[in-house]
């Protein structure tokens, strides 16, 4: 067996325990479901629940064993763009029928379409208001939160919704479809952005694709990430080539979708002024100046209007700008303000016992808002030299806004992931890389519950991280190759 032939079945033998295990490791069915289907609800709790764990962890932790050889082959062995495309395919067929794993979040996008296509407002009211199968299965946190998403959202809420009813395994089915729809986008992106950057084309394939963190959770879990990064993805490609208005209606398509797409325009706006500069011969100060007003101008009226167009459509409104920090109430240290308050807290109490946790953190919050502002605007301005630079500079927002936001989840980093390795870097920042997404990847269960305050748990996964990172990058290897 050659080696790319045990990659495959390692990958699907891996992507098999995972999505087995799915139906009772989870985000489990509360009413109805496979499982029960089948007379086999046993697996959803006591033993058969752990059994489940065991398998899907098992699974987790092999498939990311597997990326780290791929990854070390990659740098040893010469690997067509077609073998890992057919690689890719293989290690996701089996999640195609897997459960959502590691968030809850697709039952609260059904919810949320199927109170569009009931007439309710879903920037304006919660789940709660609209009772049915679909709330059974939403999580408690959410069932009186207004969603955060744009309209395009809820527009494929609202027409998926509108063809399986009330049915919410045809609904998770059908949101399988759209999330598959959006990693395609992905995948076909990321080698051509990398080969018009000069950058290695299966390398970043293999960092910003094939990484666990973009295959459990947007395949996994079915976050709308998927499609929102598939469609930045095309657009940051179509802006490298010189298509413009394309660029920017798949960008505003996007920030439809979610609003934090919008990061990656003003990058846009720096390669087409240099395109339109270049044009009119400008060489001055006063004419490049002229030419970047004029790019961000026709740029921004075309934003507004096709998310505008988008939300007409759709039916839906433009309530969901003010409910972009609708999910404040998530906690975790993923989050800069969020991990600053968790350390201040234990000694603030040794100084005053009533500083409480979220005393500190409504002052680390709004700092951390200011803070991600001032990144945010300093990545602008520090890669705007040209186009390579300019796709940098969408990496560095990202991960300034990531960890400046007041809330992160681990999907929220597979805006930066999917194109991090498309440009050329040193290798120490694919090393960084390659060991948070370690980490990342292996820092939730199943039912979305992470376990960043584990102590024994997370020494594991950060050994295993940084002892499968080394093995990829090792450096007495000298066919080693980035």
């Amino acid at each position: 067996m050659t080696s790319l032939s045990r990659l495959r079945w390692l990958g699907v033998g891996f992507s098999l325990c995972i999505a087995l295990a799915s139906f009772g490791a989870g985000a489990v069915r509360n009413r109805g479901g496979v499982l029960e289907e089948l007379g086999l609800s046993f697996f959803s709790y006591g033993h058969g629940a752990g059994i489940c764990n065991a398998l899907l962890w098992l699974g987790m932790f092999g498939f990311i064993g597997t990326w780290a050889l791929l990854g070390r082959a990659l740098r040893t062995t010469p690997l067509e763009m077609r073998e890992l495309h057919v690689l890719m395919m293989w290690w996701l067929a089996p999640l195609l029928i897997a459960a959502p794993i590691l968030s809850r979040d697709v039952y609260s996008y059904l919810m949320q379409g199927a109170m569009l296509r009931d007439g309710f407002d879903p920037y304006t009211q919660g789940a709660a208001v609209n009772p049915g199968p679909m709330l059974l299965e939403v999580s408690h946190d959410w069932r009186n939160t207004t969603t955060p998403y744009g309209p395009l959202h809820l527009w494929i809420g609202e027409i998926i919704t509108g063809l399986v009813g009330d049915n919410v395994t045809l609904g998770v089915l059908l949101y399988k479809l759209v999330s598959i729809c959006g990693f395609v986008l992905i995948a076909w992106s990321v080698p051509q952005i990398a080969r018009e950057l000069g950058g290695s084309d299966r390398w970043a394939y293999w960092l910003g694709v094939m990484n666990p963190v973009m295959v459990f959770h947007l395949i996994g879990g079915m976050h709308n990430e998927s499609l929102m990064v598939g469609l930045v993805g095309i657009g940051v490609l179509a802006a490298l080539r010189g298509r413009f208005i394309t660029a920017v209606v798949c960008i505003a398509v996007s920030v439809s979708l979610k609003a934090t797409a919008v990061i990656a325009l003003p990058f846009v706006v720096w390669m087409a002024m240099r395109a339109l500069a270049e044009r009119w011969g400008a060489t001055t100060w006063p004419k490049k100046f002229g030419a970047f007003v004029a790019s961000g101008a026709w740029m921004t009226v075309l934003t507004v209007a096709v998310v505008g167009a988008v939300t007409w459509v759709s039916g839906a409104s433009w309530g969901w700008i003010s409910q972009i920090s609708g999910n404040s109430k998530v906690i975790n240290p993923l989050a800069l303000p969020s991990l600053i308050a968790s350390l201040l807290t234990p000694v603030g109490e040794v100084i005053n016992e009533d500083l409480k946790y979220n005393t500190i953190l409504a002052v680390t919050r709004p700092l951390s808002q200011v803070l991600m502002l001032l990144g945010l605007v300093a990545a602008w301005w520090l890669f705007r030299q040209d186009r390579t630079r300019a796709v940098m500079g969408i990496v560095a927002a990202y991960a300034v806004a990531v960890v400046f936001n007041a809330v992160t989840l681990p999907w929220y980093y597979t805006s930066l992931l999917n194109l991090v390795g498309t440009f050329p870097a040193k290798e120490k920042l694919h090393r960084v890389v390659t060991m948070l997404s370690i980490v990342i990847a292996a820092s939730f269960s199943g039912s979305g519950n992470h376990m960043l305050y584990n102590l024994g748990w997370m020494t594991i996964v950060l050994v295993f991280a940084w002892v499968l990172t080394g093995w990829v990058f090792r450096a007495d290897d000298a066919k080693a190759k980035n």
